[in-house]
Formats: C-alpha cells, sequence, structure tokens
C-alpha cells in the first residue's frame, strides 16, 4: 500500500508539473486558448482576464505539482489536487459533448488532445488524486512548515521568471511547427500520408473606380489589373480530410497573389516580419526593422510582411515608415502561432525556420559586425536564457536535496 500510495503521488505530481510547465513557457499561447473558450461560451467581455488567468492556472499547476512529488505541504496540496480534478474533470466532459474550440488546450502546444482523451486522462487523474487525498496524513514531511512553503516559493519564483520573460520576448521552449529547426513545407503536409483537407480559395478585389468589391477565384483573380486592389482571402472547405500541423498558412501578396511555395522553395534566405497588427507597431521598433531589411536587401535576402490588418492600413502604415519590402496578408490565428510577438521576424531557408527575434531582440545592424545574420542567429539565438534557466533550475533541485538531507540528520520534525 505505501507503494501504491507514493506512485499515485509521483504520477499525479509529474502530470501537474508538465501541465504547469509548458503552460507557463508560453502564457500567450495559453491566454489566447482561454479567449477561445470565453468567446465560445459567449463570455466575450471577460477576454481581458485570459492573461491572468493564464499565468495563474500554470503556476497553480506547476506549484501543486511540485508540492506532490517533493512531498512538501503534502495535505494542502492533496487537497487542491483533488478539488482541481473535481472541478476539471466534469469541465471536460461538457466541453466533449459541445465541442466548443478543436482542442484542450490542457498541455498547451506540446502535447494536442481531442476533449474526449482529456476527459479520459482526468478520469485516471481523478482516481490517482482520490488516493492522494485519501492518505495525505499517512507520510511524515522531511522538512518543518517554514522550509516547505519556502522551498515551495522558490519554485512559484521560477516559473514565473520563465512565464514573463517568454510573455516579453518568445517562448524559451518552443512547441509549436513554426520552432527553430521546424520545416515549414513539411508541416504543411497531412500525418501518416493521410489525405489532406481540399480548400477552395476565394478572393476578393476592389474596383478602384467604381469601389466594387467582386469575388474570383484562383483561376481567374486580376492580380496584373491595376484597377483592381486587393481585399482578402476566403478559404472553404471542399473534402475533409486529416489536418496537417500547419493548416492556415498562405501568404498573399497584394499584386502577385498567392506565393506560399515560392518563398518557401526560395533557395536564398528569406526575412519574414510578422506583424498582426501594424497600428500596433512603435515607430522605433519600425525604424529598427527597416535598418535590418536595408541591411538583407544589400546581401540578396528576400524580405516580406505579414500582416491581418485591413488594406488601407497597411498602406498608410507602408507610406508613413517608408516601409522598403513588400507587406503580404496572412491569416491571423497562423501569425499568432508562427511567433508570439507583435512584430517579430523570422529567417526562413528553404522553408526552414533558422532563426526568430521578439520585437525587444530584433539585432541591430552594428550588432552583427559584418557577420551573416544566417551565422549570427545560430550562435546567439536565446543560449544566454536558456542557460540560465538550466541554471536555476540545477541551483534548486540543490536546494532540495539539501535541505532533506541535513533534515534527516537532525531529529525528525512531527507536525
Amino acid at each position: 500500500m505505501p507503494v501504491i500510495r507514493c506512485l499515485c503521488r509521483i504520477i499525479i505530481g509529474i502530470t501537474f508539473i508538465y501541465s504547469g510547465f509548458v503552460k507557463g513557457v508560453d502564457p500567450l499561447g495559453s491566454a489566447y486558448k482561454f479567449a477561445e473558450y470565453f468567446n465560445a461560451a459567449g463570455l466575450g467581455s471577460m477576454e481581458g482576464l485570459a492573461l491572468f488567468a493564464s499565468f495563474a492556472l500554470s503556476l497553480t499547476e506547476f506549484l501543486i505539482g511540485i508540492a506532490l512529488l517533493l512531498n512538501l505541504c503534502r495535505r494542502t496540496a492533496a487537497v487542491a489536487a483533488m478539488l482541481y480534478m473535481l472541478f476539471f474533470t466534469p469541465l471536460t466532459l461538457l466541453l466533449a459533448l459541445t465541442n466548443p474550440v478543436s482542442d484542450c488546450g490542457c498541455f498547451g502546444d506540446a502535447l494536442t488532445l481531442t476533449h474526449w482523451q482529456s476527459f479520459g486522462k482526468n478520469i485516471v487523474l481523478l482516481c490517482l488524486a482520490w488516493i492522494t487525498f485519501a492518505s495525505r496524513k499517512m507520510e511524515q514531511p522531511a522538512l518543518p512548515p517554514a522550509r516547505q512553503k519556502g522551498l515551495l516559493a522558490l519554485y512559484g519564483i521560477y516559473l514565473l521568471a520563465i512565464s514573463l520573460y517568454s510573455y516579453r520576448t518568445i517562448p524559451l521552449i518552443d512547441f509549436r511547427p513554426y520552432a527553430i529547426g521546424k520545416n515549414i513545407l513539411q508541416g504543411m503536409q497531412p500525418p501518416n500520408g493521410a489525405e489532406s483537407p481540399s480548400y477552395r480559395l476565394t478572393l476578393f478585389y476592389k474596383h478602384v473606380e467604381s469601389g466594387e468589391v467582386k469575388a474570383f477565384t484562383e483561376d481567374d483573380y486580376p492580380w496584373q489589373d491595376s484597377a483592381w486592389t486587393h481585399e482578402r482571402t476566403e478559404q472553404t472547405l471542399v473534402q475533409r480530410g486529416e489536418l496537417p500541423p500547419i493548416h492556415d498558412f498562405i501568404i498573399d501578396h497584394p499584386d502577385e497573389g498567392d506565393i506560399t511555395d515560392e518563398v518557401l522553395e526560395d533557395k536564398r534566405n528569406t526575412l519574414l516580419v510578422v506583424t498582426r497588427r501594424v497600428e500596433d507597431v512603435p515607430a522605433e521598433t519600425q525604424a529598427k526593422i527597416n535598418r535590418l531589411a536595408y541591411h538583407l536587401l544589400d546581401r540578396g535576402y528576400n524580405i516580406y510582411g505579414l500582416t491581418s490588418s485591413a488594406p488601407e492600413s497597411v498602406r498608410a502604415h507602408a507610406k508613413r515608415y517608408r516601409v522598403p519590402y513588400d507587406i503580404c496578408s496572412s491569416d491571423d490565428t497562423q501569425l499568432k502561432t508562427m511567433i508570439r510577438s507583435n512584430p517579430g521576424i523570422l529567417i526562413l531557408h528553404e522553408g526552414t525556420v533558422i532563426g526568430k527575434w521578439s520585437k525587444r531582440h530584433i539585432p541591430e545592424v552594428s550588432e552583427l559586425a559584418g557577420a551573416d545574420l544566417v551565422t549570427y542567429c545560430i550562435s546567439r539565438q536565446q543560449t544566454r536564457a536558456e542557460h540560465w534557466m538550466l541554471l536555476a533550475l540545477l541551483l534548486l533541485c540543490w536546494c532540495t536535496y539539501r535541505g532533506k538531507t541535513s533534515a534527516r540528520n537532525k531529529v525528525k520534525y512531527h507536525p
């Protein structure tokens, strides 16, 4: 029986730690998922709470998991885990029956589960949580309460620091199909050779003189006719299939139409400036991007902007800041998935992501010191932050080990 109790505590602890960490390392992604749920439930007015809910949920799950795994504040952690599962198990059943959004988001982008899979997982965790809850008084803690709370506080600060850094820049660990090293073309292929869904594209163009907006197909859109300007592109599902990891990525050039394959197959390096809303870009950030763009254009790079803003806003932005590259239209959800920062930049080589920067870390031309941007990004990409994260984790593990070792050498504490 003690072995079973210990295994239940460890399994549920690891699950909670994993769930909290993958959410915490990408707080904006979790906030987007909360916003989806709020909108699906008709609670759009609560969308402003999505980011707070993201931080709170990831921190709560992580601390419950740490407490259970390390046997800290055992009784409180067991009660919290039980209440947590009693709330989320029926909730996931409701979501499985109604299916308001495509996936549950319980493990962020690290592991995608359907609502029914999430419900099954929660049934198992509920049983483990019940065993842990029922046996919460059967094990004695190795540390006095003050030290237990102190260690939990340190672990909470650790995750909170990671979450804040990832929120202000880009996630330290990227689980998305646009992560560094991933090939976008391969990500657009359905998994395991399955049939991909079939879509029909409808392109809407506006007549310059009459103002008429007309729908065209991919075969007859007037991309060479200056009398028409592109307004938007819509997709209609024709045949269902298994969706690939990347399924809505389109680069819609204002004059040339869909240039997605052309960009992803180009053997030259390509800089993508991802700006979900051009209206939100500060002047100094755009000036920094412009300097980098001029530098790379002289070295043979392709450069395109990607945005989901309206064409009028794009034209006004490009004219105001003298943007030296064409700004294309793309799906807003995919732009949020590509990079969490607005704006942010990606470097591609034949469709493979080899570099990513948030708006706070866009390199100045002077920082390159004559080196190619590809070489620069390979040698500098996030290594310092990742090293600090690993060092802090090792320090926390050492503190935990030393605390428990010293406690064993003294008289056992009895609550």
